[in-house]
């Protein structure tokens, strides 16, 4: 069994420690030892109360998520929870650390909770495709009302200790949590006979009663942020039966038919399998764990446009200074300015206090002297894509910059090795391709040149890590991950629009399927007028599927920059409005083009632009270009707006079965005559075996599996 409780006995008063590190979740010994701990205090006479804490940083994380599904060993989560409930003796939750999902509902079975200052507790199962399933959904709106649990479980965030103190979820907050829950439990062992249960709290049951405003108001919250997912509904579900049957058990009951609902729903497995990729795609299969990492104390960024400023923001935030570059003093103060005034927009939002934003902000510095960064650990170049650019100021970077320090390129696409070879420290220069806006955008793809070193890439993880990002590493090859997926998508949905659908209709489709926005709208979000105008710079003729995205911008409709592309906009609005003018114009183009109009399935268009990401990503991952099939999950969940409940592209191919995947390739092969659509050698390979992507190594050559196992990384939750 994983995990024990260590038991020990304190002026009359059990201690009862949870010990399964890292972060002590319930697993089998966890929960054995829970209840014959709790057995031992109630048949021991000179035991007057427990106290409940946990070892190190953590009180109770949460569920041991490598037993979900399977058969569960000792004691039942339900049975630990009823002896603690019903326990003869009083029982202080002494909340030490993180006290998370089945940790904070283990908290809510004792009669008290005192929480360490620094502790923070939370219901994040929503994260998981799941719901608290462990009584969550009853107890906690019984202590802090249906609307602010609904808020909590919803969200799936983290509340501090002094905020879990103001909504009544914890008593009191200590700084010896376990010192003063035994002088506690001492004083109300002898002065209250009966210890409160927060089962029995009906008060605010009560009064929601016939109130549809917290359940119209839930229900708009979770489509409004939980687009498209199953558990959020069953999550509202079991708040309403809190409120409205007078019988918890009953509530109890209903919650675990809904937990068991969601348990068996294709979701759950879908964000799961992102819960652990996102923490694979963190280690790289050949390099060593013990690689040195650089301690990063001070970061520069060259320029400080949009992505420099972004950048800039990130390490701010992470409380390292960071100094900007700008060869323009104007360009400088606007970039400068940007940068405050989305910190005054956090204080605004009440998400900074106006200290807070004082000393984040007084990390960043600028000027327009490279000699300035000359100390910085680690400089990230953010100027525009061009290739001899990024080399001239790589070579002033290496020239300037002190010689051990990193040097970085935020490049979607350009060459790394190109970039790395105009330096005399190819083995320092990294690719990191941060995603606009960088404050906010979680995806960090690092890119890894013939000569970046182990060392190199061990600190970008980790500065990925400190960050906050999501970071994926990718080999140096054309598009890297993301965009090498994204041409063929977005040719495919320029193809559909030549061979007979409209915008609105390919957007709907694919936004419908889940994605947080359509090509179309994405496209005129980027600019249409980019690479129309690197083909008229370079006289090139517009490829088959930028025909009609290139006579557009002959038209002057560049996309929302100025309010006119594949849609209209009004003056000040994002908003895309129809623009019936152009149907003329996708006419002609396909005349022209040799195609007769059609009517396309919605399901046509999902199919096609999905599989073209499938396709492409087996591709990538064959290639080695991407170490697993989850790390291009992570990518284009975090990067592109893909659907969480689905897990990303290749874990969608798996849930469709690759046998299933490739009948649709050869169908649409057939139908489009478009090679894009030729399944990859990977996919057929691992469909004869009965294989899944992920199941196999990525490379024949690679000796390692790549993919990962649940419960090599369960205590991580």
């Amino acid at each position: 069994m994983k995990g024990t409780v260590l038991y020990d006995v304190k002026d009359g008063i059990a201690i009862l420690t949870v010990d399964n590190p890292p972060v002590n979740p319930l697993s089998d010994g966890v929960r054995t030892g829970l209840f014959e701990s709790l057995v031992k205090a109630e048949e021991d006479s000179s035991v007057s109360g427990v106290v409940l804490t946990g070892n190190g940083r953590a009180f109770i994380a949460g569920a041991d998520i490598s037993e979900f599904g399977g058969n569960v060993e000792g004691v039942s989560l339900n049975e630990v929870f009823n002896k603690l409930e019903y326990c003869t003796k009083p029982v202080v939750a002494a909340i030490n650390g993180i006290a998370l999902g089945g940790g904070l509902e283990t908290a809510l079975c004792c009669n008290y909770r005192i929480a360490d200052k620094k502790a923070f507790v939370g219901l994040p199962e929503v994260n998981l495709g799941l719901l608290p399933g462990g009584g969550g959904t009853q107890r906690l709106p019984r202590l802090v009302g249906p609307g602010e649990a609904l808020k909590m479980m919803l969200s799936g965030g983290h509340v501090p200790a002094t905020k879990a103190l103001h909504m009544g979820i914890v008593d009191k907050i200590s700084e010896n949590v376990v010192e003063d829950a035994m002088t506690f439990i001492k004083e109300v062992s002898e002065s209250v006979e009966n210890h409160p249960k927060v089962r029995d709290k009906n008060e605010k049951m009560i009064e929601a009663r016939g109130d549809d405003k917290v359940m119209l108001e839930a229900q708009a919250l979770a489509a409004k942020t939980r687009k498209g997912q199953f558990a959020p509904g069953q999550i509202i579900k079991c708040v309403e039966s809190a409120i409205n049957l007078d019988d918890f058990d009953e509530g109890l009951k209903k919650e675990g038919e809904y937990f068991l609902e969601c348990l068996l729903h294709p979701q759950r497995e879908a964000m799961i399998h992102m819960f652990f990729g996102e923490r694979a795609a963190s280690k790289i299969s050949d390099v060593p764990k013990d690689t040195k990492v650089m301690d990063i104390k001070k970061a520069g960024i060259i320029g400080s446009g949009t992505m420099g400023g972004g950048i800039a923001m990130c390490f701010a935030n992470a409380g390292i200074p960071v100094h900007i570059i700008d060869q323009d003093q104007d360009n400088l103060a606007r970039g400068i300015s940007v940068i405050e005034k989305n910190y005054d927009f956090m204080v605004g939002r009440g998400k900074l206090t106006q200290d807070q934003k004082d000393a984040v902000f007084g990390l960043v510095s600028s000027s327009l002297d490279y000699k300035d960064v000359s100390d910085c650990d680690i400089v990230i170049e953010a100027v525009y894509e061009n290739l001899e650019l990024k080399h001239e100021i790589f070579k002033s970077l290496d020239e300037h910059v002190k010689g051990d320090a990193i040097l970085a390129s935020n490049t979607s696409g350009l060459d790394i090795d190109s970039i790395a070879s105009v330096t005399k420290r190819p083995e320092k220069v990294v690719g990191t391709h941060f995603f606009s806006p960088a404050n906010i955008m979680r995806l960090l793809e690092v890119v890894r040149g013939d000569q970046t070193s182990n060392e190199t890439l061990a600190t970008i993880m980790a500065i990925g890590k400190k960050l906050k990002k999501a970071a994926v590493v990718s080999l140096n090859a054309p598009g890297f991950i993301g965009n090498r997926m994204l041409f063929g998508y977005t040719a495919q949905a320029n193809m559909l629009l030549l061979e007979g659908a409209l915008p609105h209709q390919i957007d709907q489709a694919l936004e419908s399927f889940g994605l947080n926005m359509g090509p179309f709208r994405m496209m005129d979000l980027v600019g249409l007028d980019l690479g129309w105008r690197a083909r008229k710079l370079g006289g090139k003729e517009s490829p088959l599927h930028a025909k009609i995205g290139d006579e557009l911008c002959e038209q002057n409709r560049y996309g929302q920059k100025n309010g006119a592309g594949y849609y209209n906009y009004s003056e000040g609005s994002r908003a895309p409005n129809p623009a019936p003018e152009n149907e003329a114009t996708y006419e002609k183009i396909s005349a022209e083009n040799g195609f007769t109009r059609r009517d396309i399935s919605d399901e046509e268009i999902v199919d096609r632009c999905i599989l073209a990401l499938i396709n492409e990503g087996a591709d990538i991952l064959s290639e080695g270009v991407a170490q697993r099939a989850a790390d291009i999950d992570v990518v284009y969940i975090n990067g592109y707006g893909f659907p969480i409940w689905r897990g990303g592209p290749m874990h969608h191919a798996n849930a469709m079965g690759l046998d299933v995947v490739i009948e649709k390739l050869n169908k649409y092969r057939e139908i489009t005559g478009n090679d894009v659509y030729k399944p990859s050698e990977m996919l057929l390979k691992l469909a004869e075996s009965g294989e899944r992507l992920g199941e196999a190594p990525a490379k024949e050559d690679r000796k390692e599996k790549l993919d990962f196992e649940m419960s090599s990384v369960a205590n991580n939750f």
